[in-house]
């Protein structure tokens, strides 16, 4: 019996021993140690970041601004220092409410308690964002709309957050007087590059800002690189409820919606006129003229008297348009507007896609009436306003028209780009043509004593138009699309600008001047 009870005791010894080898073994292999660590310590996220949106430069469109956190153990002294810096007292009466470490939005990262710990962390968007319909917002953080939506994935993969962990007790009681430790935000790999350019696109912004309803595009005429496009109104996210119930629709990006075109369209026609050497065709304007039974006016009712192509495209002269109409294949007409880009779509990301318009069917410009609109860019026709600076940099690029692009490509370091597409193409004129209608529309600046269009610091080519809608405010008087479209510098083509005011009434009146600023100012503020 004796003998049995001190085997029983050896062996629990025995196993006694095991237990605490084992256990040895574990905290020096790190495994208890690390527990005991983890039960001691208590993070806490203050703060985090999502992927930057870029312009071509580098410049950040998103997180522009720094915002400030603190991370508060709630201590009388700390309470009374950040009352005066805090942007909610909400967040103030939940922290003191738990007992426990709190964050809260500050406006200084200057604190002397030491129960205050800052940190900091971009700002996702300001009451100021540039490209607001282009970078669209998120709601719960999540991608809504514009590129915020269209690269969701990406933007949001790249979350970082900002940390502060703090020794605690047995209990989970967090230790005063033990300075915690912090982990800031470290650098973001999921960034978006795009080609807009900051400097260019504020220009846009600041020179439309009397625009009621419109549009601003700027493109880059030897790569099809969208520089600035600006929607008018634009919105903050801040107010939605305010946006959706507003009347001018502010969501909408009218950069990428159909609108009857006018007189822009004129260059089509000459083009088409080119092709057909009709180019000596001229014409006496008395003010109307009637094809098929239909009386069509020129806007100066007094008429132009006898006018060739040029002197046709300096006076904006109608009339002349419609008489030539009756001279030029309806297959030509179409077949140059459609290599023109007119009724194509313009696909820039996932959701962002110009409309393609109407482009009337060879079958309709059979009918002469329909013909004569046609060549002075009404009746059935539309277009986007992307659609027409497109087209722009297509002439000024001696018909090698690029295609538009949004997105250059993306950044891991927020420094270097990568995944860049070359430049697509369209062969959209022979050259001959394109020098043809280059010369067409800097004689319609600069050669008309009247335009508002001319720039002071550059010389510059463009083409007006006053688009009549059909519509019709309560006086009779035809709500009119006030339209521009050009290109400088004239000897060495660089930026490509269309302006789009809707409803504006007369192109050389509402679009004009915005055409001139945006030239001066860019030639000023932005030349290499």
């Amino acid at each position: 019996m004796l003998n049995r009870m001190t085997f029983i005791a050896a062996a629990l010894v025995m196993g006694f021993t095991l237990l605490v080898a084992v256990i040895a073994v574990h905290m020096k292999n790190g495994g208890y140690t690390h527990a005991a660590l983890q039960q001691s310590r208590r993070t806490i996220t203050a703060a985090h970041a999502e992927g930057t949106i870029y312009d071509r430069n580098f410049v950040p469109l998103v997180n522009t601004e720094t915002a400030h956190y603190a991370v508060v153990l709630p201590s009388p002294e700390a309470v009374a220092e950040l009352l005066p810096h805090m942007a909610s007292a909400s967040d103030l009466i939940a922290g003191l409410q738990s007992d426990q470490p709190f964050v809260c939005r500050v406006n200084t990262n200057e604190f002397q308690s030491p129960d205050i710990t800052v940190v900091d962390a971009p700002l996702r968007r300001t009451h100021s964002q540039l490209a607001q319909h282009v970078i669209g917002y998120t709601l719960e953080g999540e991608g809504v709309t514009g590129l915020e939506a269209d690269y969701d994935s990406i933007l949001r993969e790249a979350e970082d957050h900002a940390e502060v962990t703090f020794a605690v007790d047995a209990l989970g009681e967090v230790l005063y007087g033990i300075p915690p430790e912090v982990r800031p935000i470290g650098n973001l790999n999921g960034n978006v590059v795009t080609t807009l350019d900051a400097r260019i696109q504020r220009i846009c912004e600041e020179a439309g800002k009397e625009i009621q309803k419109g549009a601003i595009l700027v493109m880059d005429v030897r790569t099809g690189d969208i520089l600035a496009m600006a929607s008018f109104p634009s919105y903050s996210p801040d107010r939605l409820a305010a946006a959706i119930g507003d009347e001018n629709s502010p969501l909408i990006n009218r950069c990428l919606y159909s609108y009857s075109v006018g007189s822009i369209f004129k260059l089509v026609t000459a083009a088409a006129t080119y092709t057909q050497g009709l180019t000596r065709y001229a014409e006496e304007c008395t003010g109307k003229t009637e094809i098929s039974g239909q009386l069509f006016r020129c806007h100066d009712w007094r008429g132009h008297g006898m006018v060739d192509m040029r002197q046709a495209m300096i006076y904006s002269c109608n009339t002349y348009f419609v008489q030539l109409s009756q001279y030029l294949r309806s297959d030509i007409l179409r077949i140059t507007a459609q290599n023109l880009g007119f009724g194509t779509q313009i696909p820039l990301t996932s959701s962002m896609v110009a409309a393609g318009g109407n482009l009337p069917t060879e079958q309709e410009l059979e009918l002469p009436a329909e013909k004569a609109n046609f060549c002075f860019g009404q009746g059935l026709l539309t277009a986007s306003p992307l659609q027409i600076c497109q087209m722009t940099c297509g002439i000024a690029n001696d018909g090698e028209m690029p295609v538009a692009r949004l997105i250059a490509g993306y950044s891991l370091d927020g420094k270097t780009l990568e995944n860049e597409k070359p430049p697509i193409y369209a062969k959209a004129l022979p050259r001959n043509t394109a020098y043809y209608l280059q010369g067409l529309m800097i004689s319609a600046v600069n050669e008309n004593e009247e335009s508002n269009a001319v720039p002071n610091q550059v010389f510059a080519a463009a083409k007006t138009s006053t688009a009549q809608t059909g519509r019709y405010d309560e006086d009779g008087v035809e709500y009119c699309h006030a339209w521009i479209t050009g290109y400088f510098p004239i000897e060495s083509p660089q930026y490509a600008v269309t302006v789009l005011v809707e409803d504006g009434g007369f192109g050389n009146d509402a679009a004009a001047p915005v055409f001139r600023k945006i030239a001066d100012r860019i030639t000023a503020e932005c030349s290499p």
